[in-house]
Order: C-alpha cells, then structure tokens, then sequence
C-alpha cells in the first residue's frame, strides 16, 4: 500500500457532495460498472487509506449501501458486495418488472423535457462507451438511465426503489449474465424515451416489458465470478488525488 495518497476528498460547495457521498458514487459506480463483484471483500482499512478519509465516513458509506442491499455488513467480519442466490435474483427481477411498469406509466405523464434530452445525451454516451469497448461504462450508464427513468415519474419512494434495484439488478447480471455485452439494447431505450415524450402510456409500458424480457433473456442463473484487489478496483481514484 505504498505510496497511496493521505490527501482528503475535496467536496464542492457547488454541488453540496459530502466525502461521504463521494465514496459511495465511487463504490456505486464501481459495483454497476462490474468492476466490484459479488462477495468482494470491502476492508474499511483499505478503502479509507484508497480515499484518503477516515473509517467512520467508510462505514457510513458501506450503511448507505446496505440499506440499499448491495452490501452485506456481518458482525465481526466486515462488509462484502452480496451475492443474490437464484431465487433471490428471480425475486429482485419481479420486482424490478413490477416497478418499472409503474415508473413508465407516471413518466409519460411527468416526464420534463429537460428529462427527456438528458435521458437521449444518456443514450448517446452509452452508445459511444459500447464503441470504444467500455462495457463496464456502458452498464453503469444503463443502469442510470433506468434510474433516469424513476426521476421522470416524479415519486420520490419509486426512485428511492428504484436505485436499489437497478444495483441488486447490476450484481445479478455480474453473477448470471451468459454473455459479455452490454445488458440492455440501444434501440429499445430510444423507443422507451419515445413513447414518453409522446405521453403514450400503454406503448411505453409494452416497450417496457419487452426491455424487461431481453434482459431476463440474457441471463443464467447458474454461474458465478470471483472477487477482484480493491486497490485495482479504484486505481483511477488513487490517479486523480481526490
């Protein structure tokens, strides 16, 4: 662990980012973007000495994530990135299928079109990271669209769900997924955004269920993948001297 970086995380006043906030959009980006995998080990040693913060904003970090049930916190043994058993992935995927719906109903009567062109520049980037090969981006950026998503519909509590879910939904594909692509089709998303700014509700939902499906589609539920260095995980922190 030499030569790593005591400096502090550096919050902006603009943005009103705690540190703590900032280790979990790091931990969170980590775990969409696949480069944390289910059942790593989250040393709170090695995370405050990688972000340059005490162990007490660690462990609020690593809380916020349990609550969010993409970390296991056991006593006495410390925190890990969980691992969904198959039923418990075939129970989040329901879930997740049940709260979609909902969110695209109130998104095509809620949706801004501020939303709607930050939802379409997603689209975009995430079409330009499949080009240039960056699937893990590319995964995180689906991910947020989805979440994008729950911001259109304009309830608080189906947002709140719903970034839950789009990360257990991140670990499942880490653990399932058959094929290494991108879990979520370009086009389908464009339809998506489509049939919301044209307020048609049972057209997104149809689209919906269909997205829905080809992602099951791409899944199976019987393998797994190993845990990854954590220093390695964050090597970019530890390059921009946060």
């Amino acid at each position: 662990m030499s030569g790593l970086s005591k400096t502090k995380i550096k919050t902006s006043k603009q943005s009103n980012r705690t540190q703590d906030d900032v280790v979990y959009g790091h931990i969170f980006d980590a775990i969409l973007e696949h480069r944390l995998p289910p059942g790593t080990k989250l040393s709170e040693e090695a995370l405050g000495e990688i972000f340059g913060v005490s162990r007490t904003i660690i462990r609020r970090a690593l809380l916020r994530l349990s609550v969010e049930q993409v970390v296991v916190t056991r006593p006495n043994r410390g925190s890990v990135v969980a691992s969904p058993t198959v039923d418990e992935a075939l129970q989040i995927l329901k879930a997740r299928e049940v709260l979609e719906l909902a969110i695209v109903e109130l998104a095509t009567q809620n949706a801004t079109k501020k939303q709607i062109e930050e939802s379409r520049a997603m689209i975009f980037e995430e079409q330009k990271a499949v080009s240039e090969g960056d699937e893990g981006k590319a995964i995180r950026i689906s991910g947020e669209f989805h979440i994008k998503l729950a911001e259109m519909a304009n309830n608080p509590p189906l947002l709140s769900f719903q970034r839950s879910l789009v990360s257990q939904c991140s670990l499942i594909i880490a653990l399932y997924q058959a094929t290494k692509t991108t879990n979520c089709s370009l086009d389908e998303h464009t339809l998506l955004i489509d049939a919301i700014e044209q307020g048609s509700k049972d057209k997104a939902i149809a689209l919906m269920v269909e997205h829905l499906d080809h992602i099951k589609s791409k899944l199976r539920l019987n393998e797994s993948t190993s845990n990854k260095d954590l220093h390695s995980v964050f090597s970019n922190v530890l390059s921009k001297k946060l």
